[in-house]
């Protein structure tokens, strides 16, 4: 008889004694000290716990403080070399070819149509050949995944090469996954620009500057993380909305954080690293569709699906508050509603939706109006800014 079984009777058994019927407390501390009983024995009759508790790993280190400057610097820099190392990780262009050779000598006939398959045991033998920095991918486990109904027990040669070179690269999910499924479609990948910037650092030769300029490259991606640890001022690995508002210029007005915080994933009203991804991944390419779409949700404060003057109102009112504070001369709200409108000419002249915003190839300047200051000041001097770039041009030339 198992102790499961020796509570159960002894928890049924009624109280016939001279006692008075037990409590319920009284009866929940038998009931534990019964399970505690027969649960050290199971476990061979351990008593001390303390024994126990000290196997547990450690698992929380906590952040250093801010007047720690060394821990900080450590911090900073093993990121740094973790992001080194994962990238010096990713296959280069000479040797995704020579995967590609490998895979398509070791094929498995029959071919399904014009699609090439290969067995485990090929499988395996690519994986010996491929070498090290493909060993990961040559696992049983990886072969079951692609694994589904050929008769024959292989998998397509095609879908494992995409397999290696598809990365869960945030960017890649920001802009082809817009409504968040987890899903992007191989030949939206293939279609995309951004699989050119990521095969362009298989060049090992690549500038600095490239590197820097390409989201993907180690530099890229330890601007971005320093920036966030640079904002993250309390340094416990979140942003709060105060945090937040020095990002860039530090000019975003606060109506505009506010539905940040309001639409985004927050955990307890912080911001974590992947939602600070997808909010520099819009801001840094208002052009695209997939940003315009992130930005419109927040401005479309009413959820109707399109943005109206109240809307417009809603947001610039805040543009110009930041105006007064920094002694700037005030803007009417009819004039850059009027420009606006003009700029996006939508189908309805009342109501600009987020299509509307994608045809008119301004929805990166519409945006920036409406929520940045700077962005804001930049347009409004748009054409004196202009006119001192020629006439620096011109002193250069006269030089």
């Amino acid at each position: 008889m198992d102790w499961k079984e020796v509570l159960r009777r002894r928890l049924a058994t009624p109280n016939n004694g001279p006692n008075k019927k037990k409590s319920e407390q009284e009866l929940k501390d038998e009931e534990m000290d019964l399970f505690t009983k027969y649960y050290s024995k199971w476990k061979g009759g351990r008593k001390n716990t303390n024994e126990f508790y000290k196997t547990i790993p450690r698992f929380y280190y906590r952040l250093p403080a801010e007047d720690e400057v060394l821990l900080q610097k450590l911090r900073e820099e093993s990121r740094a070399v973790f992001l080194q190392r994962k990238s010096r990780e990713l296959l280069d262009n000479e040797e995704l070819q020579n995967l590609w050779f490998l895979l398509d000598k070791h094929q498995t006939p029959p071919m399904i149509g014009e699609e090439a398959m290969i067995n485990y045991e090929n499988f395996l033998k690519v994986g010996e050949k491929a070498g090290p920095k493909c060993k990961q991918f040559f696992t049983a486990k990886v072969f079951a995944k692609l694994l589904h109904t050929d008769s024959y027990g292989r998998i397509s040669i095609m879908q494992f090469f995409n397999y290696v070179m598809r990365k869960a690269v945030r960017k890649f999910f920001f802009f082809l996954d817009p409504l968040r499924t987890g899903k992007i479609k191989i030949q939206d990948i293939l279609a995309c620009s951004f699989l050119d910037d990521l095969l362009e650092l298989r060049d090992e030769e690549l500038s600095k500057e490239s590197q820097e300029t390409n989201w993907f490259s180690a530099p890229s991606a330890l601007r971005v993380y320093g920036q966030y640890l640079n904002l993250d001022k309390d340094h416990n690995g979140m942003l709060s909305k105060e945090e937040l508002s020095r990002y860039g210029t530090a000019t975003m007005t606060n109506v505009f954080l506010d539905r940040v915080f309001q639409e985004c994933l927050t955990y307890d009203g912080e911001m974590d690293y992947k939602t600070y991804l997808d909010f520099v991944l819009a801001l840094e390419n208002r052009k695209e569709p997939a940003a315009l779409q992130y930005i419109f949700k927040l401005l479309d404060i009413e959820n109707k699906g399109y943005l109206n003057v109240f809307s417009l109102n809603y947001f610039f009112r805040a543009i110009q508050e930041l105006m007064k504070i920094h002694g700037q001369d005030p803007v009417s709200f009819q004039d850059v509603k009027d420009e606006i409108f003009d700029m996006v000419k939508p189908k309805d002249p009342l109501k600009i939706s987020l299509q509307d915003l994608i045809n008119s190839n301004q929805g990166d300047t519409v945006t920036t109006i409406l929520i940045d200051l700077n962005g804001f000041w930049t347009y409004e001097n748009r054409e004196a800014l202009v006119a001192n770039d020629n006439e620096n041009s011109a002193d250069l030339d006269d030089t």
